[in-house]
């Protein structure tokens, strides 16, 4: 048929045919690549593990010196406090309510550093600060010097929520809590024996021939102990969102207005989509070295699992730096880590399932990895 064609129509029905071929190919192979591309990207995802992680405070903690009866008080606050948060997140509530209502019911504890149990400063007065921050949004808010302040962590998120700022300090802070209905009490509600004990001796220490500038710091010259008092907790709600605070009362001994990491975001405290973290320790390491947004970070940017970036910070980083503390933080599918490079840690996780799980020395359950 083509022989009795012109060599010009021969030439065209030729070109043609080259033009078909690979058009037909590759409609085909489109095909293929389509369907792929809908066989592996449409997989339903896996649902995160919700929960909550909370810690009260790292630090020298000796066994000896912690009794029977104290450990248990403690155990059991800290229960409570996952168990307030717990019934948060089971009722489908935001990881932002289920991280107040665990910090509120470790500030209103006596046996922590923070709110009811705050230590006492160089001048026998109580400071506190506190910080929120919700992973979803990046909007955090922080209050630093509050004398008045039930539970700093109330101020830290109407600080978030209802002024255009992140951070208050002092007064100020404590003018704006009166214009949004915080609860405020006199300073003496924040007085315990034990902590007023303590800073007795911590001055008594200072006056002794021993240079005060060698003791670490919160040091307690009589136990040996030196605990850094921070609350705070993790959250990750049922819908994928987390969110992060820290409250305390600082040091014992601090002067000169002295603010640590806790109200210092990306220091003590921080949340964003995929990692949320809070801190305990000593502040101003944790703040040289931004070290919840430094663990948050290499989960983000180097893809590394939640508890190989916490444990490099807290082990390696901080410990080489010469901070002592650790963290809690979970990412954005439920895993949990808590490392810390102290004697202890009083901490604790609850997730779906509502058992509460509490740990204070190192011999205490290992990072919760999401199934």
């Amino acid at each position: 048929m083509f022989a009795s064609l012109s060599p010009l129509h021969r030439g065209l029905l030729a070109g043609t045919a080259l033009l078909l071929g690979p058009v037909g190919c590759t409609s085909v192979e489109s095909t293929r690549v389509e369907q792929s591309r809908i066989s592996t990207d449409d997989k339903p995802a896996v649902k995160p593990k919700w929960g909550i992680v909370i810690h009260g405070g790292a630090g020298v903690i000796y066994r000896e010196h912690l009794s029977s009866e104290h450990e248990a008080e403690v155990r059991a606050v800290l229960t409570q406090a996952l168990q307030a948060g717990h019934a948060v997140l089971a009722k489908g509530g935001s990881s932002l309510d289920a991280v107040g209502a665990s910090i509120r019911v470790l500030e209103d504890s006596p046996l922590f550093n923070a709110g009811k149990g705050a230590v006492f400063n160089h001048d026998g007065v109580n400071e506190l600060d506190a910080a929120i921050m919700d992973g979803k949004t990046r909007m955090a808010g922080a209050v630093a010097g509050l004398h008045h302040v039930k539970n700093p962590i109330n101020l830290a998120r109407a600080v978030m929520e209802k002024s255009p700022h992140v951070m208050m300090v002092g007064d100020g802070a404590e003018a704006f809590a009166k214009t949004q209905g915080v609860e405020l009490v006199d300073p003496k509600y924040f007085y315990t024996q034990e902590r007023w004990d303590a800073l007795q001796r911590a001055l008594q220490s200072e006056r002794s021939t021993q240079p005060s500038s060698s003791l670490p710091p919160g040091y307690d010259p009589v136990t040996g102990d030196h605990k850094f008092g921070t609350v705070g907790a993790v959250a990750l709600d049922q819908a994928g969102n987390l969110a992060a605070g820290t409250s305390t009362g600082g040091m014992t001994n601090k002067r000169y207005g002295r603010v640590g990491d806790a109200p210092i975001i990306g220091a003590g405290t921080y949340a964003d989509p995929g990692c949320g973290v809070s801190a305990t320790g000593h502040g101003e390491f944790f703040i040289r070295y931004t070290v919840a947004r430094d663990i948050c970070a290499r989960v983000e940017y180097q893809r590394l699992p939640l508890s190989e970036a916490a444990n490099t910070v807290i082990n390696d980083v901080l410990k080489k730096a010469g901070g002592e503390g650790g963290v809690i933080a979970m990412d954005s599918q439920g895993n949990v880590a808590t490392p810390f490079n102290s004697s202890g840690m009083y901490r604790g996780y609850i997730g779906e399932d509502g058992q509460p799980q509490v740990a204070i020395f190192k011999d205490g359950p290992p990072p919760i990895e999401a199934k």
